[in-house]
């Protein structure tokens, strides 16, 4: 039957149930003490068990998107440059002019697809955009080609939109655009 051990500190009774049998007048002043960083020790652990664990998830979805991409790349006949964030490039046209960097506007013609296919979102005629105002996985990606540019950038969900949906993409897609990078300003 479990016991309610009642600790008095700092004026606050501190209401503690236990599992096993204590009684209160047996316990020791050190014993209280033990006790209670036993408690403040339990919380901690749990936090950080609970981080590992969401790691943990991380580096599996991390694995599912690498090996979507691997297999789009191979059934695709594309040969891709990793990053080591996960993401991909392929440059099918060099391009002349300068390259853009995270404080650029460029403008761009594209097709957003999912692996099945799927258009979510493209423009035709070149849609104009402040770099640092998109996506991560642009934001590694573009800089990658220069003015004139064309080819394809095969973006992880981490650098995407992760674990959310957003419109038509579902949560954890890999994201892979067809892209013509016709300005850098």
């Amino acid at each position: 039957m479990p016991y309610n051990a009642y600790f008095i500190c700092k004026s606050h009774i501190l209401n503690v149930k236990w599992g096993v049998l204590i009684s209160v007048f047996s316990l020791q002043k050190n014993e209280y003490l033990c006790i209670i960083m036993r408690y403040y020790l339990l919380v901690p652990f749990i936090l950080l068990l609970l981080c590992f664990t969401n790691c943990k998830k991380k580096s599996t979805q991390a694995k599912e998107d690498e090996k979507v991409i691997t297999n789009y790349m191979a059934n695709n006949n594309l040969n891709g440059t990793a990053t080591g964030s996960g993401l991909y490039y392929v440059i099918s046209t060099q391009g002349t002019g300068i390259q853009p960097d995270i404080n650029s506007t460029v403008t761009v013609k594209y097709k957003g697809a999912l692996k099945d296919g799927t258009i979510f979102d493209q423009s035709t005629t070149g849609a104009t955009f402040s770099l640092n105002s998109v996506i991560k996985g642009w934001q590694e990606g573009i800089p990658y080609f220069k003015k004139g540019g064309k080819g394809v950038l095969l973006i992880p969900s981490a650098l995407g939109y992760g674990d959310k949906a957003t419109g038509k993409i579902p949560a954890n897609s890999v994201l892979i655009f067809d892209i013509d990078l016709v300005d850098v300003k």
